[in-house]
């Protein structure tokens, strides 16, 4: 996906990965701020998200005074 393609206003996902960003898009997360409060392991048994796109993940949420539950 695309980051001008987002369904959301907010901040586009970091570039994590074409199979990463497939899998957040399934699960309906399109920015950095629709995944503050979400579970961290329950998105890493996402088929296509990994430890790298999770790594990123978190930075981009710590820049933004956000985390994941977990």
């Amino acid at each position: 996906m695309n980051e001008s393609r987002t369904n959301q206003d907010g901040t586009p996902l970091p570039k994590i990965g074409a199979p990463a960003t497939r899998a957040l898009a399934g699960a309906g997360y399109f920015t950095i701020e629709s995944l503050d409060g979400a579970s961290a392991s329950d998105l890493l048994r996402l088929h296509g998200m990994g430890p790298k796109a999770m790594s990123i993940l978190k930075v981009a949420l710590a820049e933004r005074a956000l985390s994941f539950t977990d």
